[in-house]
């Protein structure tokens, strides 16, 4: 069922999102920080056997230098330098098998699929990149509350540092248009690209579908309690609820939607009405946000956390070719 604000007052929803005085220097010191490691990319080929596309094991210096894992897939024949597409992933998933996600590097792009750290071994789709840093102090099971109680250990301010140097090493690529970089991504990996977004200078353009990581107060007050993601916090505050103002200001410094008003690149994104994971109005805090006037968001009225499906897969896809001129 839809049980947000009707279309009408989501468009309109632009809720205060409680920004931190100093947000624009923790994240400036943050990527400085994260840059004064080499961006030290590494690639070997792996023989799939696949016609028109290689596939290259890759990796690159994230946050605090650590190794983030990626698939680097390309087309075989299309001439150099090669619009790119650097993609992100839902929670608890990663990079997944070298074998999948076949459709960007066929279209002409270089695809970079990139690993969620500590992420992977949720059940759906594999990664393999370890998050070194670890927890700090009580959490809740998943990674929402990892680091919560002070924004420097925060888990998403290593994640989203990590997105951002994954744009930086796509760009490091001889073979790359430095200036044709979209960043993309569904839930968490929505998420994730927004940050990216409002991190990263001169993007051609983002996709964030169903994206989660946004509003989160909204967020959380709505969340079911049940589901991974937002309930991890509803859990951890349950036993804690001493702990609810730290907790709220640690996660103004990773709010997606906060970052987001400060991207500059053209958007799509796209929402379900009955998604009952990331709330419409969640999404649309986000959206109507967003640091750029020429954005979309496509409107699924009875989708829920699946949103467009292939249908949004194909609608980006013909949006990201727009954009290319």
């Amino acid at each position: 069922m839809q049980f947000d604000f009707p279309l009408e007052k989501l468009r309109e929803h632009r809720p205060p999102l409680n920004e931190p005085s100093d947000f624009d220097e923790f994240w400036s010191t943050t990527l400085a920080e994260a840059r004064s490691h080499d961006i030290d990319v590494r690639m070997e080929e792996v023989d799939l056997g696949l016609a028109g596309v290689a596939t290259y094991d890759f990796s690159f210096a994230g946050f605090g230098g650590h190794r983030i894992s990626a698939w680097l897939r390309v087309p075989t024949d299309a001439p150099a330098p090669l619009p790119a597409y650097v993609q992100f992933h839902g929670y608890r998933g990663g990079r997944s098998w070298a074998h999948e996600a076949q459709l960007w590097p066929l279209a002409g792009f270089a695809h970079l699929s990139v690993d969620t750290r500590g992420q992977g071994g949720g059940g759906w789709n594999a990664g393999g990149t370890p998050d070194p840093v670890g927890g700090s102090g009580p959490e809740a099971s998943g990674w929402l509350t990892r680091g919560i109680l002070s924004p420097q250990d925060a888990y998403y301010r290593r994640v989203f540092c990590d997105a951002a140097r994954a744009v930086d090493a796509v760009r490091a690529l001889d073979t790359v248009d430095s200036t044709k970089v979209f960043v993309g991504g569904v839930s968490q990996g929505g998420g994730i690209a927004l940050a990216a977004a409002g991190l990263s200078e001169g993007l051609a353009g983002v996709t964030a579908d169903v994206p989660f990581l946004c509003d989160f107060p909204e967020a959380v007050a709505l969340a079911d309690e049940t589901s991974n993601g937002y309930g991890e916090i509803v859990h951890l505050l349950r036993t804690h609820i001493d702990w609810e103002k730290t907790v709220f200001r640690t996660l103004s410094y990773v709010d997606a939607a906060t970052l987001a008003t400060r991207a500059t690149a053209p958007a799509l994104m796209s929402v379900g009405l009955m998604d009952a994971v990331c709330a419409p109005r969640t999404v649309f805090a986000a959206y109507n946000g967003y640091g750029s006037s020429d954005k979309d968001i496509a409107i699924y009225p009875y989708a829920g956390h699946e949103g467009g499906g292939q249908r949004q897969e194909w609608r980006k896809l013909e949006w990201l070719r727009s954009r290319l001129g």
